[in-house]
């Protein structure tokens, strides 16, 4: 065998290795790369660190924590009344942030507030009147024939405006506002009463009655019925006009004198003596 048919058979078989060679590499990266990638797709992106993630429910914690003791209690109170469930300490806490087992002096205002009820265990909201509903309102205010507040009523349950306007549409009760102020009074309509009905003519007949313009002529008029006036119209217009020109109201009138800069006065701004100078004039 020659030379070069044995340089010939030697580079075939070099050229035979080195195919073998490259296709088992690419068959081996082939199998492993979507295992790599299972794993990689498996793990997740990697979770970025922050220092809170609750960083303003935080802040508005130790808001409150730090707030007056007077405000503490008003936030506990507007939620027992808001709604008219019984809360532990720990339940007010999570739903106010209000501390109230470490807060001895918000604590001893909640227990001795006359809204608030406690058990021993928990808070709750107490109206004036134990009232809930309807009948309820209905019943309390037959208790009272000379009439109940309605302020008395207010915060009874959340809809009691709305049961009494109903109840007052329904002439069960009557919605009358009281002479010394402006809350209106609930009175019982008695059913035993029979309802009485007023005919329309007389209405008007008595719409069309004219009242005296001046009060001492309805004065008079009361007087001279045998009714007594509850005001003096009369002597208080004397009592006005003998003030009218006296020294009282002249003092009054007078201007107050216009204040000035002396030894003793307190200066403020004084490293600008040209202020204080204009001021002075």
């Amino acid at each position: 065998m020659g030379l070069e048919e044995v340089s010939d058979r030697f580079m075939k078989q070099q050229e035979q290795c080195q195919s073998t060679r490259i296709s088992k590499s690419s068959n081996n990266k082939a199998t492993a790369t979507p295992r790599a990638v299972s794993a990689a797709a498996s793990r997740g992106p990697a979770p970025t660190v922050k220092f809170s993630d609750d960083t303003e429910r935080l802040q508005h914690i130790n808001s409150i924590r730090n707030s007056p003791d007077g405000a503490q209690v008003k936030r506990v109170i507007d939620l027992l009344r808001k709604t008219r469930q019984a809360f532990t300490p720990e339940g007010i806490y999570e739903n106010y942030y209000v501390d109230v087992n470490h807060n001895q002096a918000v604590f001893r205002c909640l227990t001795d507030n006359p809204k608030v009820h406690y058990d021993g265990k928990c808070f709750s909201y107490k109206s004036k009147h134990a009232v809930k509903d309807r009948s309820q309102l209905l019943g309390i205010v037959q208790k009272f024939p000379e009439g109940i507040p309605v302020i008395d009523l207010k915060d009874a349950y959340p809809s009691v405006m709305e049961d009494l306007q109903a109840l007052k549409a329904a002439g069960d009760i009557w919605l009358l506002s009281s002479f010394n102020a402006h809350e209106d009074i609930a009175y019982p309509n008695d059913p035993k009463l029979p309802r009485i009905e007023v005919d329309d003519d007389l209405k008007t007949c008595f719409r069309k009655i004219e009242l005296p313009s001046s009060m001492v002529d309805i004065e008079k008029y009361l007087q001279k019925n045998g009714m007594r006036p509850a005001t003096d119209y009369a002597r208080r217009s004397a009592m006005v006009q003998s003030l009218v020109g006296s020294s009282y109201c002249k003092d009054k009138k007078k201007k107050k004198k216009k204040p000035e800069i002396s030894k003793r006065t307190k200066l403020t701004n004084t490293h600008l003596p040209e202020l204080v100078e204009i001021w002075k004039n």
